[in-house]
């Protein structure tokens, strides 16, 4: 066998994962383009974005304070942070389109009946959590927090400041949202079962606080504000499973069409 003839096995073998690679650089590509398109966009409002960020707490300020910036950098770089954050929370769609994109070819048609629905409860969910943390949340910490320090101490606070504690709120509140569907992904993949878990319920709930409490500022208030949230979202997660997992255990087309998914991709890589 020549040296050309032992070439062609190995090339067809690079070629795919090249091809792959250029897909997930355009990808990437399209992503980033967006944010910029976006940022670019949202920057004139820079300021105005800012002054709705922090009403929240302005509106609890006592007469005749503001917030202030410590750092002579402060007035450009908040809003400019606010305003990078806003625009990839906005093009969250896109992004989690194009990742459907990239692997939707290697997916079987069960997981594909899924993921589709999983991907835009996910984005629905997260935006869920964002605005439960600034509509709900964040008037009352805010209220509690103005309000529990001595009258002699004027609050005043720091633009920086706010907008780290407001961000972390929110991917926290975010992330928190998801919880439904990490669920079903867990019982779907088959890690555990919705009965186990509902068994497990009291365990969850004391977890639920304890992640609260590290999650939000120390005090019952927010903590609570999480927690409760979380442990109904767990029983919507759960709810969610045994509906799911009995449909797909149902269909009996499920395996046929794995089987010739299976068949194809092996007709490709040979």
């Amino acid at each position: 066998m020549t040296d050309s003839q032992q070439s062609i096995p190995e090339q067809d073998q690079e070629q795919p994962l090249i091809s792959h690679l250029v897909e997930l650089r355009q990808r990437l590509l399209r992503v980033v383009l967006l944010v910029l398109a976006l940022f670019a966009c949202l920057f004139y409002f820079a300021n105005d974005l800012y002054s709705y960020l922090s009403a929240p707490l302005t509106a609890l300020l006592p007469e005749g304070t503001s917030m202030i910036a410590t750092d002579v950098t402060s007035p450009f770089f908040a809003p400019f942070k606010l305003t990078l954050v806003l625009s990839i929370f906005m093009a969250m769609p896109f992004v989690l389109h194009q990742v459907w994109g990239f692997i939707a070819p290697g997916l079987y048609s069960n997981e594909k009946r899924l993921a589709v629905p999983l991907l835009v409860t996910s984005i629905i969910l997260f935006y869920a959590g964002i605005g439960f943390a600034y509509f709900v949340v964040f008037p009352l910490i805010f209220g509690f927090f103005t309000s529990v320090g001595p009258e002699n101490v004027a609050v005043m606070t720091d633009i920086s400041s706010y907008l780290n504690f407001v961000l972390k709120l929110f991917f926290a509140f975010g992330i928190v949202f998801e919880i439904p569907i990490a669920t079903l992904l867990l019982i779907w993949s088959g890690a555990t079962t919705a009965d186990s878990l509902a068994d497990k319920r009291a365990y969850v709930l004391v977890g639920c606080f304890v992640l609260g409490m590290l999650l939000t500022p120390p005090d019952i208030i927010s903590q609570s504000l999480l927690a409760v949230p979380m442990w109904l979202l767990f029983e919507c997660g759960l709810l969610m499973s045994r509906i799911v997992v009995k449909r797909s255990d149902e269909d009996p087309d499920d395996e046929l069409d794995d089987a010739i998914h299976e068949d194809e991709q092996n007709n490709q890589n040979g």
